[in-house]
């Protein structure tokens, strides 16, 4: 009888634990991706145009995003409107380059099983040697 010791089980090859649910929602992944191509932050407007999404589903993105220590929001009361500028955090950073790096294994998967599926005669890399 096999024990359920997780330590003992090699890891499931296409299991993807490491896609993170928090990110791998689109409109989360959305903004994150666009924080990630402007260091400096982006204006809730900027960041509301470039992502696509309505005034409401974008702060409640950033809610989750803030809870989670991957975005920083930073509100300036000055003349006219306040202006909230968001910001990637390093933590934010971290969690979304190790998404990122579990994507493209399951992006490498797919195109390894299209590739056998495509040449079916031929062996896979692992067995060339």
């Amino acid at each position: 009888m096999r024990s359920h010791d997780a330590k003992a089980e090699p890891p499931r090859r296409f299991s993807y634990h490491r896609l993170d649910r928090i990110i791998h929602e689109r409109a989360r992944l959305s903004i994150l991706a666009s924080l990630l191509a402007h260091p400096k932050g982006l204006a809730f407007g900027e960041l509301l145009q470039l992502c696509d999404l309505t005034d409401g589903n974008l702060s409640r993105h950033l809610q989750v995003l803030q809870a989670e220590r991957l975005v920083t929001l930073n509100r300036e009361i000055g003349p006219g409107r306040p202006q909230t500028t968001c910001r990637l955090t390093s933590l934010g950073r971290r969690r979304l380059l190790e998404y990122l790096a579990a994507l493209e294994q399951v992006l490498h998967d797919a195109a390894a099983a299209l590739g056998a599926e495509a040449n079916p005669g031929a062996r896979p890399a692992a067995a060339r040697g």
